[in-house]
C-alpha cells in the first residue's frame, strides 16, 4: 500500500475508535489534561507520519500511540539547530498554549495542547521521521508537539457578519484575537488559524505561532498581530484583570526543563530561571527554555494597552 494511504488508513481508524468510546468535543475529542499529560510524561511511540502539508514538509502529520492503548494524532515540528531559528521556534509555540490558559478553560483554548519533548533519535526511526540532533552534547531532538485538531476549516476563519449575529461565534473569535494580539503573532497564512465546522461550537484555534513575540513578520502578512475585533465576552474581560505581573514571569518564563541524564534529556520540573535575557539556557546538566524578559514585558504591555482599550470602551463587552 502506498504510505499516504496507509497513514489516512491508521488516522481515520485511531479517529474512530476515540470518538466512539469518548463522545467528546469534535475538535479536541480527549480531555485537554490527558493529552498534556501523555505529550508531556508519556512514552511516545510513533505509528506513522507524513508532511503536515506535503511531502517533505518540515513540520509532520504523526500518529502516537502511547502504553495506556491511547492513540490521537499531532503535528510534530523538530527543531532547528541550537533550539530556535526564524519560523521554527519551538518556545515560542509552547508560551502561546501557556499564555493562553491564564485566561481561557480547557473548553475554550484556542491553541491545541502543545508540549515541548526532548526525544532520543531511535524514535524518530521508527516511523521514518526526519530530524537531526539539537545541540552537539546529546543525540535527542527538540520537538514542539501539538494536538492535531479534528473537524476544522482555514475558510471563513475571520467573518464580522457573522460575529455581530452569533454570539458564540463572537466569543471564540474574541478569545482567538486576544491570545494573537498578546503574542503578537506575525503569520497570517492561510491555515495557520482554524474554525470548528460546528456551526453550533464554531471554536477557533492558532496553531502556528512561530512567528510571534519578538519574532520578525513573515511574508504572509501580520493581520493576526493587532487587535481586530472590536468586542469581546466580559468573562474573559475580567480574567484578563486578574493577570498580575508575577504570574506573567511565573508562566512564561520557564515554559519546559530537561536534566541531563547520560546522554539523553528528561523531562524535569521548571525550577529557577536559568538566565532571563536568553530565550534557550543550558548549563551542564540542565536545559530550560521560556521567554526572554524582554518577551514577556512585551506581552505585559500589550495586555495593559488591551484592558486601557476595554476601559475607554474602544473595545466593548458582552
Amino acid at each position: 500500500m502506498h504510505r499516504h494511504s496507509l497513514v489516512a488508513v491508521l488516522f481515520i481508524s485511531a479517529t474512530l475508535l476515540a470518538r466512539d468510546t469518548l463522545g467528546q468535543d469534535a475538535n479536541i475529542i480527549l480531555p485537554v489534561a490527558r493529552v498534556d499529560s501523555l505529550l508531556r510524561h508519556g512514552t511516545i511511540k510513533p505509528v506513522a507520519a507524513q508532511g503536515s502539508r506535503f511531502e517533505g514538509d518540515r513540520t509532520e502529520h504523526a500518529l502516537l500511540s502511547f502504553n495506556d492503548s491511547t492513540a490521537f494524532e499531532v503535528k510534530w515540528a523538530t527543531s532547528a539547530r541550537g533550539g530556535e531559528a526564524f519560523n521554527n521556534q519551538p518556545r515560542y509555540e509552547a508560551a502561546a498554549y501557556v499564555l493562553q490558559r491564564l485566561y481561557l478553560d480547557e473548553r475554550d483554548l484556542v491553541v491545541p495542547p502543545t508540549v515541548l519533548r526532548m526525544i532520543p533519535a531511535s524514535v524518530f526511526a521508527t516511523a521514518k521521521l526526519r530530524g537531526e540532533p539539537t545541540f552537539d552534547d546529546t543525540p535527542s531532538i527538540l520537538v514542539a508537539l501539538q494536538y492535531w485538531t479534528m473537524d476544522v476549516t482555514a475558510d471563513d476563519v475571520f467573518d464580522t457578519k457573522r460575529a455581530e449575529r452569533d454570539s458564540v461565534y463572537a466569543r471564540h473569535l474574541g478569545d482567538l484575537n486576544i491570545l494573537t494580539y498578546l503574542i503578537r503573532q506575525r503569520d497570517s497564512n492561510k491555515g495557520n488559524v482554524l474554525v470548528s465546522i460546528d456551526s453550533a461550537n464554531p471554536r477557533l484555534f492558532a496553531v502556528d505561532n512561530g512567528v510571534a513575540f519578538e519574532s520578525p513578520p513573515s511574508n504572509r502578512g501580520t493581520d493576526w498581530q493587532y487587535l481586530r475585533v472590536k468586542r469581546i465576552s466580559a468573562a474573559t474581560a475580567a480574567r484578563l484583570r486578574a493577570i498580575s505581573d508575577t504570574t506573567l514571569t511565573r508562566a512564561l518564563g520557564v515554559i519546559a526543563q530537561f536534566e541531563r541524564r547520560g546522554d539523553e534529556y528528561v523531562v524535569t520540573e521548571p525550577g529557577p530561571n536559568l538566565d532571563p535575557q536568553r530565550g534557550v539556557r543550558r548549563n551542564a546538566t540542565t536545559l530550560q527554555l521560556g521567554l526572554t524578559r524582554s518577551e514577556i514585558d512585551g506581552v505585559r504591555d500589550r495586555l495593559r494597552d488591551l484592558i486601557e482599550r476595554i476601559d475607554r470602551g474602544k473595545i466593548r463587552t458582552f
